[in-house]
């Protein structure tokens, strides 16, 4: 009863793979992550991940996963579960540096884990989950045309993936191993113009028909063009085309930008997600 953590991937999805695949889309991050780790090793994304399931009565009803510098990662569960598992990390002596969820459970964890580790949690990001209902190509296309990006491209597509990260989080967390990892699926699409990238977007991969959009980066010199949109497109085409029948992407709430391009182009809300980092206290 109560909440299970463990460091054991293969436990975890024993464990909590058949609720994970239940809901793929409002699992896109788990789902995503743990087929990374299955395809690149345990520690890709930073040594000791951490896993767990919450299993109140039959049945597993809720998830947790922690990797590297990254939030923990938590399923939609009620406060009060969210509440127990602060309590049973704070015993354990684990160090987060923030937790991303549902906003009223991630709420819920975090008071109780300001209380139990004297930390502070300050909002990092709102997003809104969005999910691909029919695609609407933008209509006139920009120039240019799609391409999948190869290993030649791996130091363009390294220092996109890090100004990205620049600009969402404040600093890059770009990964090589995880970038060949991405072009050697086929996870990243340039748009070029007369030969030359000018944006580009990645995907995970397709798990339990499901596949999540992102990042999604144009160079402030190519903006307002329209290019962006036409990758989103164009690697959502792709994506239905690899097999996927769920096509997800998070935006951030601030952008108002983003989140009008993508629903042009066919995305349609499905459920909002709130991002707290935890700082030292003082």
């Amino acid at each position: 009863m109560g909440w299970n953590i463990t460091g054991d991937l293969d436990a975890y999805l024993t464990e909590a793979g058949d609720f994970l695949r239940a809901d793929p889309v409002e699992n896109t991050v788990p789902l995503g992550v743990v087929e990374t780790l299955r395809a690149k090793g345990a520690d890709v994304f930073g040594e000791g991940p951490l896993f767990g399931w919450w299993r109140p009565d039959t049945g597993v009803r809720g998830t947790l996963l922690q990797t590297g510098t990254f939030p923990l990662q938590l399923s939609a569960v009620p406060d009060q579960a969210a509440a127990a598992l602060a309590d049973a990390l704070a015993d354990r002596g684990v160090v987060l540096p923030g937790v991303s969820g549902h906003p009223s459970a991630a709420r819920a964890f975090a008071d109780i884990w300001e209380k139990r580790t004297d930390a502070v949690a300050e909002v990092h990001m709102r997003q809104r989950l969005f999910r691909l209902e029919r695609l609407e190509p933008p209509d006139p296309r920009p120039d240019g045309l799609p391409r999948v990006a190869t290993g030649a491209d791996h130091g363009l597509v390294f220092d996109w993936f890090k100004a990205f990260e620049d600009e969402a989080s404040g600093g890059g967390l770009a990964n090589a191993t995880l970038i060949d990892d991405r072009i050697g699926y086929d996870g990243v699409l340039l748009w070029e113009v007369d030969g030359r990238p000018v944006t580009l977007a990645g995907r995970t991969r397709v798990v339990s028909g499901m596949a999540r959009i992102g990042p999604v980066y144009t160079p402030p010199e190519h903006r307002r063009r329209g290019y962006g949109a036409a990758v989103t497109a164009a690697l959502a085409r792709a994506t239905l085309d690899a097999g996927a029948s769920h096509v997800v992407l998070f935006t951030d709430l601030a952008n108002p930008t983003s989140n009008g391009v993508y629903q042009r182009i066919g995305f349609r809300p499905v459920s909002d997600r709130l991002i707290l980092d935890f700082r030292p206290g003082a």
